[in-house]
This record gives C-alpha cells, sequence and structure tokens, in this order.
C-alpha cells in the first residue's frame, strides 16, 4: 500500500509545467512511418498507481497518440504501448555561514604599517536539508510483431507532493505532451 500511494503521489506531480526533462531514443532501423495503430500492455494497463491518476495518465497517451495519427485498436496493433513510473528520493544541503569577526584596526607610527586587533571573533555554520524526490515518467513503444523496443520517451521532475487535483491533471497533461514533441524521431 505504501509503495502504491507513493508511485500515485510521483505520477500525480512527476512535473508541472515548468522544467521537465525530456529525452528520447529509439530504434534507427524501425519503420516509423508504418506505426498507425496501437494498443496498451497489460503493464500498462495494471500500473500500480490509483485509478484516478492511472485513467489520466492513459487518456494523456491516448490523446497524444492520436494527435499523431494513431488509433487505438483491441487486437493486432502496430506497436504497443507501455508506461513505466519511477521515483529517486535526493537530498541537497545548504551551508549558511554568519558570524561576528571581532574588533580589529589598521595604524602604525610614522607609516610603518602595522596591523593590530583583537577579539577572535566566532562563527557558526548551520546545515540546512532538503529532501524530495524525482519522478521519471517512461513511455515505450514496442513494434507488436517483432516484439522489440523501437521509441522510449521519457520526462523527469521534481514532484510537487501538494499538488491539487487540477494541477494534477495539467500536470501529466503537460508531461505527455513534451514526451511526444520528441516522436516520430528525428532520423
Amino acid at each position: 500500500m505504501k509503495k502504491l500511494l507513493f508511485l500515485s503521489i510521483i505520477i500525480a506531480t512527476a512535473v508541472s509545467c515548468s522544467s521537465i526533462k525530456v529525452t528520447s531514443d529509439f530504434d534507427s532501423t524501425a519503420n516509423f512511418a508504418a506505426y498507425k495503430t496501437y494498443a496498451f500492455t497489460d503493464e500498462a494497463l495494471n500500473i500500480q498507481i490509483d485509478d484516478l491518476n492511472k485513467n489520466r495518465l492513459l487518456n494523456a497517451v491516448s490523446a497524444e497518440l492520436a494527435a499523431k495519427g494513431f488509433s487505438k485498436v483491441e487486437t493486432n496493433p502496430d506497436v504497443l504501448i507501455d508506461v513505466v513510473l519511477k521515483g529517486e528520493q535526493k537530498q541537497t544541503a545548504t551551508a549558511t555561514t554568519s558570524g561576528y569577526g571581532g574588533y580589529g584596526g589598521y595604524g602604525g607610527y610614522y607609516g610603518a604599517g602595522y596591523r593590530y586587533g583583537y577579539g577572535g571573533g566566532f562563527s557558526t555554520t548551520q546545515i540546512n536539508y532538503e529532501t524530495y524526490v524525482d519522478g521519471t515518467l517512461f513511455v515505450d513503444m514496442i513494434d507488436a510483431s517483432k516484439k522489440q523496443l523501437v521509441w522510449q520517451g521519457r520526462g523527469t521532475k521534481t514532484i510537487n507532493p501538494d499538488a491539487n487535483q487540477k494541477q494534477r491533471e495539467e500536470n501529466i497533461n503537460y508531461a505527455v505532451k513534451q514526451i511526444f514533441l520528441q516522436y516520430p524521431p528525428k532520423l
């Protein structure tokens, strides 16, 4: 249950309309012009996130595929579409130093330029740690006849666990749209 909640938070907030890192990779021998129909893999249909976010995700992928000229079919698709979510917990540390340097002066007699001072001063360093999760959404396109991965798009973003329902939907749609800007690949 904890894993399901964690993955739900990742997909719900994995991306917002800023600073998503998107990359893709592809098989240069694949005939992308021949792919016109798709179906989701069983793994995609049973992805371990809550039903609301699973539906948002699959609907966003379907909408982008339709915009690319694909049709969803129940049997004999050209490609199978899989979606995978991963989260990586990270931590940053920021040090802040403050202090008091004591009293000192500069002077001299006859221009000798002697430096003097007293009080050693003190400083303190405070370290602040911030823990966050980078969520990555993978969209895989598999040639159904060859059972071979031909394209993969990835989007990564630091998640916002406080996103509301509207933000979740916008974030998912935005992430999927950005990922599909990489399709079809530039050969």
